[in-house]
């Protein structure tokens, strides 16, 4: 298993940084936290899990070892693959998903996308003696308290990817509706789609 990469970010895309390791380019799926907090020529080191598939290898990776932890202990639930487990992560804490499991939060796990009432209610049952107690203190959501706000988050990977200030203050500006909608139903912004969305306006204005 690769526990971990390290080395200067070579490139960082909507969903995925490439991490130079002894000359080779390692390939690592991000949450947009994660992806938010590298820059394209530092030095990043990132937890990874690989998921190992008939047709291909996936390295996805973390912000630290807890947060690994916690994505694969997710996925022991049935139903939960490698790519709704980093959706969980993307939405909340490892520390907010414990205190969900453990309260039965039910309203918490379905604002993931891809997890329905009767899932929630499936992964609670399941997951209740596998995460664990809550390490620190924390609230179901508490990444987005936390963390920094989706404009934030958005702007900051927009500058990691090498665009100008002023480019990131349009394109945030320009998919503001769009997460504004969502807000307004009840929804968290999430911040991959808006970075997808963003990149699609600052195609179009070049």
């Amino acid at each position: 298993m690769i526990a971990f990469v390290s080395g200067p970010v070579a490139a960082v895309a909507p969903d995925t940084a490439v991490i130079e390791v002894g000359g080779v380019g390692m390939a690592v799926q991000c949450t947009p936290a994660t992806l938010a907090g590298l820059r394209v020529g530092q030095q990043a080191r990132l937890a990874t899990s690989l998921v190992v598939r008939e047709d291909s290898l996936t390295l996805y990776g973390f912000a630290d070892d807890d947060e690994r932890q916690v994505f694969e202990l997710l996925q022991t639930a049935s139903g939960v693959g490698p790519r709704l487990a980093q959706a969980m992560l993307a939405v909340h804490s490892p520390d907010a998903l414990r205190l969900a499991v453990s309260t039965g939060d039910e309203k918490a796990l379905t604002a993931v996308p891809g997890i329905g009432k009767k899932g929630a209610q499936r992964l609670l049952l399941e997951l209740k003696d596998r995460l664990g107690e809550p390490i620190g203190s924390a609230v179901p959501g508490a990444r987005s308290a936390a963390a920094p706000g989706w404009s934030d988050q958005l702007h900051t990977a927009l500058v990691g990817l090498g665009y100008a200030t002023r480019e990131a203050d349009e394109a945030v500006a320009a998919v503001t509706p769009q997460a504004e909608e969502t807000v307004a139903a009840g929804g968290t912004p999430q911040v991959a789609q808006l970075l997808r969305a963003a990149l699609q306006t600052l195609n179009r204005t070049r």
